[in-house]
């Protein structure tokens, strides 16, 4: 990035990238058959849902999710006299008409500030026919992504059986996207699962529709190890469960997209777990095999360069998918990245960790970060950065139209928030993730040449 003047510093987050942390009730929805219970003031669980469910992606409500989620919809009363009566007359009411295997309550703004005793209540249910945990969420305790991890160490700690038998071989419990705020963690979750029951692990992926619910999670303390990917979220989970269980993890910062980045996932998985290579060597060869002549197909398009095809770009996104699309773009299709902006506020001491991944995407290219979470300064960066003679390719979010717009630039729309997208089941991540994300990026290109 090259500017002659810093940029405006201002005391507000202008188009926010993240909701608070009791959207963290999307996390719960994305647990099958797992319902969450909202704890907060009135239209916070649906402004929530609609944001990060509905305008991004628009991925639905699940099973357990939307704008109908219970909730107490705490008034001034519940602030003046307290809600925990309101609270336990939800939680009944919510374990006799509701078909779910888990209840979790997450508490808003109003029953943190206020000290509603919570734990008091739900302990109350212990003896119920469905479990029943609850999370501090309230707003002002961070983003969703802390929220995430809030929530699932709560289940983990207040629903989930310590574990004195031996551990499974060969069984991971995976921490890696937060659900919904990435548009594509389903097709994404899916994909990892597959890859690494390919090497020959048994994967308790935990959440979306390749879960088994709340009895993968009661699992959770068999497994012989974790696995983060990502750069930071989900670190906190493992090293929890590390003091609590005494389980190994292995963190692997770069979520992978294609066949190389998909392989070295696999083989580091592989040696972690102590498992023969030889059948995680021949499915690697025969997806590389599959995927090396889809791409042999692409090549003379690519080659041909018809388009005008852009040479740089600038990611503007989360940690996790920022540091994968670059890894890939650079790495793959040798593109030049001029401009990386991480988007989800990462804990500070995280940050150097982060920092140093993004300086080892290749061997002879290191990429300077940015953390930035307000739009506004995201696009006076942009705008700052020179991109050379022809527009770059953006990965970023609805927010950046306009500005792709004004620059004549073509946009894929990567994460939060995602509102010109549709996502079912579509992956950006490992061999055909990788294929899919080719065929996005390029018909968006041609698209915008038309």
């Amino acid at each position: 990035m090259t500017t002659d003047t810093p940029l405006e510093r201002t005391n507000s987050i202008e188009q926010v990238r993240y909701p608070c942390s009791i959207a963290a009730m999307q996390s719960v929805a994305a647990i099958p058959r797992a319902i969450p219970i909202t704890h907060c003031g009135p239209g916070c669980a649906d402004k929530q849902f609609v944001n990060t469910a509905m305008y991004n992606a628009w991925q639905g409500a699940g099973y357990g999710g939307g704008a109908v989620v219970p909730s107490t919809n705490a008034s001034e009363r519940e602030v003046v006299f307290g809600g925990v009566d309101r609270l336990r007359e939800l939680i009944a009411a919510s374990q006799k008409v509701l078909d779910a295997d888990l209840f979790v309550v997450l508490t808003g703004c109003i029953p943190d500030l206020v000290g509603d005793d919570v734990a008091a209540v739900v302990r109350e249910f212990q003896g119920a026919e469905t479990p029943v945990a609850f999370a501090e969420t309230g707003g002002f305790r961070g983003n969703n992504f802390t929220g995430h991890e809030i929530v699932a160490k709560a289940i983990i700690d207040q629903i989930v059986a310590p574990h004195d038998g031996p551990r499974q071989p060969g069984l991971v419990n995976v921490w890696s996207l937060l659900p919904y705020h990435n548009p594509f963690w389903r097709g994404d979750l899916a994909e990892i699962k597959r890859l690494l029951e390919g090497a020959g692990l048994t994967v308790n992926i935990l959440f979306g529709h390749h879960s088994a619910g709340l009895a993968e999670w009661r699992r959770i303390p068999e497994a012989q190890f974790n696995l983060v990917l990502s750069p930071w979220l989900g670190l906190d989970i493992a090293r929890h469960l590390e003091r609590r269980t005494g389980q190994p993890f292995l963190h692997v910062p770069l979520l992978p997209i294609g066949a190389k980045a998909s392989a070295e996932l696999i083989r580091a998985v592989v040696a972690f777990a102590g498992l023969d290579p030889a059948p995680a060597e021949a499915f690697i060869a025969a997806e590389e095999s599959l995927y090396y002549k889809y791409l042999e197909d692409f090549t003379t398009f690519y080659a041909e360069y018809w388009w005008g095809l852009p040479a740089r770009f600038a990611v503007l996104a989360d940690s996790t998918y920022a540091l994968a699309l670059t890894s890939f773009l650079v790495n793959q299709l040798g593109l030049i990245p001029a401009l990386q902006i991480v988007t989800d506020n990462p804990p500070e001491e995280h940050r150097p960790g982060i920092e140093a991944a993004f300086a080892a995407i290749a061997d002879d290219v290191a990429v300077p970060v940015v953390f930035e979470e307000d739009s506004h300064r995201i696009h006076q960066a942009v705008r700052a950065t020179d991109f050379g003679h022809k527009p770059p390719i953006l990965f970023g979010t609805t927010w950046e139209r306009d500005l792709a717009k004004g620059m004549r630039s073509p946009i894929v729309e990567v994460t939060f928030p995602t509102t010109y997208e549709v996502v079912l089941s579509r992956a950006y991540v490992g061999y055909r993730g990788a294929l899919t994300l080719l065929e996005k990026i390029y018909s968006t290109i041609v698209s915008a040449s038309a």
